[in-house]
């Protein structure tokens, strides 16, 4: 077999790998969050805390729709008494740039106490928010707040790592304007299982944050 047969025999071969891979990591976290997504408040079980996973608020000086959908929907949970307390976990990776005081001033502004409110500065990832909620913040239990696609792939961490989840899913956005997170989260589905197979932690842990019950 010449070099060129090789070449083409190993970049099939790779390619083959990445489909596999794709396909069934894409169906175990399906699959671990199946009767574990709820769309309607008067539905969901009670938890006492939440956890909305922050995204940036604007794109391109317009409004992020996913942003938006996600505050109306923990918005949703506290007024309706289906959770209590409410991590707001994002990026604060930069001075000028700070998720989850923006979903906390958004929270406030609708009329939710502060006091409910607990913000993880270093949930740089949704991996680092899902364990940070278990190490920091010593939850056992949650409602993850986000799109369907997102809540799936974060209630499969939270199963690894001992919380039982469950996910309220915030509005998504259509087909033609979320392709390219659609399909960023179905390489991101594949980072799961390599970040725990290779033991991976968050970028930052410290100190124990006390949630009251």
């Amino acid at each position: 077999m010449n070099r060129k047969n090789v070449f083409l025999l190993f970049t099939a071969l790779l390619l083959l790998l990445i489909i596999l891979s794709l396909y069934f990591c894409n169906r175990i976290i399906n699959n671990a969050a199946r009767g574990k997504l709820f769309v309607d408040v008067t539905t969901i079980p009670y938890n006492k805390t939440g956890i909305l996973l922050g995204t940036s608020k604007y794109i391109a000086g317009h409004t992020n729709p996913y942003y938006q959908y996600r505050i109306d929907a923990a918005l949703q949970l506290i007024k309706a008494g289906k959770i209590k307390y409410i991590v707001v976990s994002g990026d604060n990776s930069h001075v000028n740039y700070n998720e989850p005081r923006q979903m906390q001033e958004d929270l406030m502004k609708a009329g939710i106490d502060s006091a409910n409110i607990y913000l993880d500065y270093a949930g740089f990832r949704t991996f680092d928010s899902v364990v940070r909620l278990k190490e920091i913040f010593g939850q056992d239990s949650v409602t993850i707040i986000s799109q369907p696609f997102h809540n799936e792939r974060a209630i499969y961490i939270a199963q690894r790592v001992g919380i039982a989840a469950i996910g309220f899913n915030a509005k998504d956005v259509s087909e033609n304007s979320g392709f390219r997170i659609q399909l960023r989260e179905k390489f991101a589905r594949v980072k799961v299982f390599l970040d725990f197979l290779l033991g991976k932690s968050p970028h930052f842990l410290g100190k124990k944050i006390i949630i009251p019950n």
